[in-house]
């Protein structure tokens, strides 16, 4: 290999990217603003809806209860509910949500309570649907009140102390780090979206360098220069996988910067949990907000160089035996499903890393890359897949400089 040669191809090729807006678009654009964009249009999106859901009154259907004045009006007099006429579908009339939540009460429910039995009130919602569920919890709330002022009367009637039922009280108090928690909230999603940008960074360049330079009748004029087919190829190699890890680092800065400015954004606000928890970690009450650990970061990073290095060459590879660049489009895009996949399975919950998936591609960089950026450094694991990782590289690069030298692949028909 003449490395003067590699460079002239590489710099080359880099000039004629920087002009092409696909690339611009695929290298620099998506992966700057995509963490913005999730982080605060869809944050943002998702801290209204729930505080508009949360703050609304909640229509509940009152079925039977006619014996039941008390209750009855205990509900009519909170002002968190709204009570609407009992149907008879009123279980169509919650899957349509035009009513959150139904009540069921047993007949002779208030005399059950003194007389001290144990009627059963039945809660029918909609499982899912954010109001219904918001709906159920108010539901459940009002009537533990009544299940607790219930039970401290039937003590005070025979005269004994609430505390006959509760002996201790529990308190909750998280130990982990906020990197670790952050980590185990959201670094299932960070390399799941690292590998994505890392595949459609070099998606569309290794299409334009090959398939493109086939349609545009320049792949002759290069090939016919003095220089050898492996530094052509290499240059070429060198060009996307630059995209790549352009892409990522790009990437990996916009989150970090988003994560940054989404904890001081988030946390200076009363947000509720749940639209937080999906994008900076889950606050816990009276706790700080979870943050990804930085070194972390800088670990993924290192581990993605030899994955950026297997698309790079796959992709090259496969984008040379189409004949046109839509033809290399219909190739190539398929293959997102394929890395999706494994990035995806890495998100489910009870997939822990060993030795075996070690060995996977893809799936292990999602689950080690899950464990570093929570804190936990498994050195063996680590060192196995970033070896693995090298080993598949090289076989991509090596098929990519094969497929360069054969005519029939070069010049197909």
């Amino acid at each position: 290999m003449n490395w003067q040669n590699i460079l002239t191809v590489y710099l080359k090729e880099l000039k004629d990217s920087l002009r092409d807006r696909r690339t611009l678009i695929s290298m620099i654009v998506v992966p700057t603003l995509i963490m913005p964009i999730i982080m605060f249009g869809v944050g943002t999106v998702m801290t209204k809806v729930v505080r508009q859901a949360r703050s609304e009154i909640v229509s509940v259907m009152l079925l039977g209860g006619a014996d039941s004045p008390g209750v009855v009006a205990a509900l009519k007099a909170d002002k968190k509910f709204r009570l609407v006429p009992a149907v008879a579908d009123y279980q169509q009339l919650i899957s349509d949500k035009k009513v959150r939540v139904a009540v069921e009460l047993p007949a002779g429910f208030e005399a059950s309570l003194k007389g001290g039995g144990v009627p059963t009130v039945s809660l029918y919602y909609y499982e899912g649907e954010l109001k219904s569920g918001f709906g159920l919890k108010a539901v459940q709330d009002f009537f533990t009140s009544l299940k607790e002022k219930t039970i401290e009367t039937r003590l005070a009637e025979r005269g004994l102390s609430a505390a006959v039922i509760k002996p201790f009280v529990i308190r909750k108090q998280n130990v982990a780090p906020p990197e670790k928690v952050g980590g185990n909230a959201i670094g299932g999603f960070v390399p799941y979206l690292i590998i994505i940008l890392c595949f459609t960074g070099a998606m569309y360049p290794a299409m334009d360098l090959t398939a493109g330079e086939k349609e545009r009748g320049t792949m002759e004029t290069l090939l016919c220069s003095p220089v050898h087919r492996i530094n052509i190829v290499v240059g070429k190699f060198l060009m996307v996988l630059t995209a790549s890890l352009t892409t990522v680092l790009l990437s990996i800065v916009s989150m970090g910067v988003s994560a940054a400015l989404g904890v001081m954004y988030f946390g200076g606000k009363a947000t509720s949990q749940s639209a937080t928890s999906a994008l900076v970690g889950q606050a816990a009450e009276g706790g700080s907000i979870p943050l990804i650990d930085p070194v972390g970061l800088i670990g993924v990073a290192a581990l993605v160089l030899p994955v950026a290095v297997f698309f790079a060459a796959l992709l090259l590879a496969i984008s040379l035996f189409a004949k046109s660049y839509k033809e290399a489009q219909s190739y190539i895009s398929p293959l997102i499903v394929v890395v999706i996949m494994p990035a995806v399975i890495g998100l489910l919950p009870g997939v822990e890393l060993n030795a075996k998936l070690a060995l996977v591609p893809i799936l292990n960089l999602s689950l080690v890359c899950k464990e570093m950026l929570s804190g936990v450094w498994h050195w063996d694991y680590i060192a196995l897949i970033f070896g693995s990782s090298c080993v598949y590289a090289a076989i991509a690069l090596g098929f990519a400089v094969k497929m360069f030298n054969r005519e029939d692949v070069m010049f197909r028909a």
